[in-house]
């Protein structure tokens, strides 16, 4: 699947052959991972020769580190667009499980890459890209943390929440099935009530979420 544009301008003639060495590397590197595929076979899939790849990407590791940051974007654009249609009283940590799950099941190969090729990110790309994650993090983290601080929820610490429910409802994809006895619909709602039950108030539990 291909990235998303997050500016509708008409991309140029450059534009265009970029992206579809985003395709490629995306579909190349989710089907035999990163490290068993050359700049060559990108540039095979492309239809370019492979030293037309180099106008738009140095190395292997830019494309890599491209998608993943192109991921990470589109992500926190679609949050915001999704967030700035909420109605007044909506609770976000049900519209954050709901939108968080829909973006990625549709998003299977952005996804595989995006945490199984992180160990193959040089230090300072991987710097770049866990800043990117870390601002995707930090909206889960304010609507547990606004949350807890108003009663509605307890937690004790809401990035180990954060974490913990985000890796939950990011492995969907790696083993849900269309064609599986769950529907879409039925794992929304599975994973709601799961993520409500985590940040629930107990009896011995007061508004600040401590025992």
């Amino acid at each position: 699947m291909a990235l998303a544009q997050t500016d509708q301008a008409p991309l140029s003639k450059g534009g265009k052959t970029a992206q579809r060495v985003r395709d490629a590397a995306l579909h190349l590197f989710a089907k035999h991972g990163y490290a068993a595929v050359s700049m060559r076979q990108i540039a095979e899939q492309v239809g370019v020769r492979p030293g037309a790849l180099y106008n738009h990407f140095p190395t292997k590791q830019d494309i890599l580190k491209d998608l993943m940051q192109s991921h990470m974007a589109a992500l926190l654009d679609a949050w915001d667009q999704e967030a700035a249609r909420a109605s007044p009283g909506t609770d976000l940590l049900e519209a954050f499980v709901r939108f968080h799950i829909r973006y990625h099941m549709d998003r299977t190969d952005e996804i595989f890459i995006s945490y199984m090729e992180l160990r193959n990110l040089e230090p300072h790309n991987f710097s770049e890209v866990a800043t990117d994650r870390r601002k995707y993090e930090a909206v889960l983290n304010r609507i547990l943390e606004h949350g807890t601080d108003t009663g509605r929820y307890a937690v004790s610490d809401a990035k180990v929440a954060t974490r913990a429910i985000i890796a939950m409802l990011t492995a969907i994809p790696s083993w849900f099935r269309e064609d599986g006895s769950l529907s879409r619909e039925d794992i929304e709602r599975l994973y709601i009530d799961m993520v409500r039950k985590l940040v629930a108030q107990t009896p011995n539990q007061d508004h600040s979420g401590k025992a």
